[in-house]
């Protein structure tokens, strides 16, 4: 893989709602998103599973989640709140902030969670091609790190490892153990100062001629522009209403597929050889 440019567009959080399942459609099936996961915890999981379902050669996985950062939309975990009393409010809701789970979640109580949320997007008939992590919370921690690696094994499928990722939470990967051979580290995924500052088109642009041979992600949270995200967004501008239709409108557009082009970057996703081969699946 030294030799090429290989590029995952990773859209996150399908299933939060119609409008982010709709823009994550598009830009797979018309534009340059590459890979999905799915939120199963969220109302509109279901809807995003039929489409996967109808679609097996998309790329899609599995989105582990275990906070629910809205203001007005939580949501609700897939165990009985009687069994997971360490992860969630005494209505079943799972926390907004991710300390919440750092500080206070039982190991025990977050395997029963995610392995449920596994158990049943399969259940519906879904093949998922890898797990990863709603806001990075399985690296909070090592015991987190270690049954995130576990749940993989288990379930036989590549997860996005990446210690700039546990950095990104705010804690640091140097306290970790966390093998570097099956980390992903070349990662494009905008910050709130490019958003207020160039713009995320802008951003992408500047991204996608800077990649370099091998395998690089781009994270990304695609979302058409409507009432339904900005009220799930409310009070949220990080990774809120009008980014999110930014990234919807720069991943589903020509300018981003000559931009591909031009660069010589190649798409895959977790189902490539190329990728499965550096993940050692």
């Amino acid at each position: 893989m030294s030799q090429k440019k290989y590029v995952i567009i990773h859209a996150d959080d399908a299933g939060l709602c119609w409008s982010e399942n709709k823009a994550t459609q598009v830009g797979m099936t018309k534009g340059s998103i590459s890979s999905t996961s799915l939120m199963v915890p969220c109302p509109w999981f279901y809807d995003m599973a039929q489409f996967c379902l109808a679609h097996p050669e998309l790329d899609y996985g599995i989105h582990l989640t275990l906070t629910g950062e809205w203001k007005t939309y939580p949501f609700k975990s897939i165990t009985a709140k009687e069994k997971i009393p360490s992860i969630v409010d005494r209505h079943g809701h799972l926390p907004m902030k991710r300390a919440a789970i750092r500080d206070h979640a039982k190991i025990e109580e977050v395997r029963l969670e995610l392995r449920n949320q596994i158990d049943y997007a399969l259940s519906l008939g879904l093949q998922p091609s890898h797990l990863d992590s709603h806001m990075y919370t399985l690296g909070l921690r090592q015991d987190l790190i270690d049954l995130y690696i576990n749940l993989g094994k288990e379930y036989q499928l590549p997860i996005i490892l990446s210690k700039t990722l546990i950095d990104y939470t705010g804690e640091d990967s140097a306290a970790f153990k966390v093998n570097e051979n099956d980390c992903i580290e070349t990662l494009f995924m905008a910050s709130y100062t490019e958003f207020e500052g160039m713009g995320l088109a802008a951003y992408y642009e500047m991204a996608l001629q800077e990649v370099q041979p091998g395998l690089s992600l781009f994270l990304i949270h695609p979302a058409l522009l409507n009432e339904e995200i900005e009220q799930i967004t409310l009070d949220h501008p990080n990774f809120g209403a009008v980014w999110r239709s930014q990234d919807a409108a720069f991943f589903s557009s020509q300018k981003c597929k000559e931009l591909v082009a031009q660069n010589n970057i190649e798409l895959v996703h977790f189902k490539s050889p190329e990728v499965l081969s550096l993940l050692g699946a």
